[in-house]
């Protein structure tokens, strides 16, 4: 969601949360705005005056369906690229509603993050986790695939098979070698010529400033004057760029785990990379007197430099698991950073750590195969990864000044020297090698002039969103009002803090506005 290694297999720890997937057998048809009026329920867009070429787009009129767990689903049709509307390139994205189990104020959009994640997931299958009782009775809650992702036209690359080799393969050359370089950056072209031959050329409209476009367009064609969103982790990216791209069109906004958008990928991976030593930190200081089964009984500093024994050693003689696939330090930390993220998962770290000890592999693979998808039969239930990489390879510029590229490594090794690879400094092998590169806009700071009153919920022991981003951010929206909440974990609201939950329904059912920070606490 754009904490980026340089291993060749090594995947990013991103904003994201994580949330139930159920499968679903219903087909959705973009096809269903024909039947408009013959069955379900029909929007009624705003009509609101937009450029001749985006009247067609703004105007479609929306058929809600009944889809199991008591929601409706639609499917709505956007241009692949906005700057050039054409029909032949049009794309689907794909919604889900529960509709307000009162009377409703309209229609309140969910993000849960990612870059990658379903918001169609989370609120056909888990409405309850995204919004608390308040704002289901107020509002019909919306959850979307954005552009790329799931059910929405997707991004696609690997098969199953194809994608175990991409994440877990390790090359067979010694680390670091000329030919592991070579091994490295052949692995990370045909991974992104597999991505283009399979996607098409949606491939490179994938960004996030395209996806806010998208948002605007549902919000006028489910009929609402103003934008209604609650953005979890990366989805306060997409908020934050909506408000500045569409201030005019704001109406109550939350951005939960806010992220920074002014600053670079290597200073998004440095900061996060922070959080998630902190979080590590965090763990180690309450496991002795929080857990019998603690594996570290010693203290933070022994307990971090035994974690660096473990990254050295399965770096050096990775283990098989049952299955074949090999853990090196890259499996040990994807399975560290996915327990890290909430403070309810760190008994997963004393069986994660025990086990390493002993040469066993099962909870870190069960970690690591939760954070990607995977099921037990070796199957990937969705395109979280492959949506994740297509997008901040567009969204952000690639590094390639190799004096600058040491200079980030050695940063990295400051950031957390308990968790630092030594690979050669190469840059991002993969967005290096994707078929379309960064495509803007200047990655500057976010003002949002002209929008009224929003709210950004930042929580100070937060690893993979840190702190600092939110008061960054909020520092930078000109409208913004930061709610901190002193605590552990990855976003705050709907958590059973009252401190939160209510400054947040208050605004989103009454408009209410802190006068300053309320400085929450559990």
């Amino acid at each position: 969601m754009n904490f980026i290694d340089t291993a060749p297999a090594s995947r990013a720890r991103r904003l994201a949360l994580v949330v139930p997937a159920l499968a679903l057998t219903l087909v959705l048809s973009g096809c269903s705005n024909i039947f408009a009026g013959l069955f379900g329920e029909t929007s009624e867009p705003t009509g609101e005056a937009v450029a001749e070429e985006l009247a067609p787009y703004y105007e479609q009129v929306l058929t809600w369906v009944d889809c199991d767990n008591d929601a409706q689903c639609a499917t709505a049709i956007a241009p692949m690229d906005w700057a050039n509307p054409s029909p032949e390139t049009d794309i689907e994205i794909v919604m889900a509603r529960h509709q307000a189990t009162g009377e409703s104020m309209g229609s309140l959009f969910v993000n849960p993050g990612g870059p990658g994640a379903s918001g169609f997931d989370l609120i056909h299958d888990d409405v309850d986790f995204a919004v608390s009782a308040n704002l289901r009775e107020n509002y019909d809650v919306i959850g979307w695939d954005p552009r790329g992702v799931g059910r929405s036209t997707p991004v696609t690359c690997f098969d199953d098979a194809g994608l175990d080799d991409f994440i877990f393969g390790i090359p067979d050359s010694d680390v670091g070698s000329d030919e592991w370089l070579a091994e490295s950056e052949q692995a990370a072209i045909d991974f992104g010529q597999a991505c283009l031959e399979n996607t098409g050329p949606i491939l490179q409209f994938i960004d996030t400033q395209s996806t806010v476009h998208d948002l605007d367009m549902l919000r006028a064609i489910v009929g609402d004057e103003k934008l209604q969103y609650l953005g979890y982790s990366y989805g306060s990216d997409i908020g934050s760029y909506y408000i500045e791209n569409f201030p005019q069109n704001v109406g109550r906004i939350v951005l939960d785990g806010a992220t920074d958008s002014s600053i670079s990928v290597f200073e998004v991976g440095r900061v996060q990379t922070i959080g998630f030593q902190r979080a590590l930190e965090n763990y180690l200081a309450a496991c002795p007197t929080s857990f019998d089964d603690c594996p570290f009984t010693g203290g933070v500093d022994a307990a971090l430099a035994t974690i660096r024994e473990l990254y050295d050693r399965y770096d050096a003689n990775p283990v098989a698991a049952p299955d074949g696939r090999m853990m090196d330090a890259g499996v040990l930390d994807i399975a560290m950073s996915t327990a890290l993220y909430s403070e309810d998962s760190w008994p997963f770290l004393n069986d994660l750590y025990s086990e390493a000890a002993r040469g066993e592999t099962d909870t870190a693979f069960f970690l690591a195969d939760f954070y990607y998808s995977r099921d037990l039969d070796g199957t990937y239930t969705d395109n979280s990864l492959e949506a994740f990489i297509a997008i901040y390879c567009v969204d952000y510029p690639v590094e390639t000044d190799p004096a600058v590229l040491v200079e980030q490594q050695e940063l990295m090794r400051e950031a957390s020297p308990t968790t630092y690879r030594d690979f050669p400094p190469t840059g991002d092998l993969t967005c290096l090698n994707w078929p379309y590169q960064y495509i803007g806009p200047e990655i500057t700071e976010l003002t949002g002039e002209g929008a009224p009153p929003v709210l950004i919920i930042s929580t100070t022991g937060d690893p993979a969103t840190p702190y600092e981003w939110g008061v960054a951010l909020s520092e930078q929206l000109e409208s913004a009002q930061l709610i901190t909440y002193n605590g552990e974990g990855h976003t705050a609201y709907n958590g059973g803090v009252g401190c939160i939950d209510g400054a947040v329904d208050a605004y989103f059912i009454n408009g209410v506005v802190p006068n300053d920070d309320p400085d929450c606490a559990a």
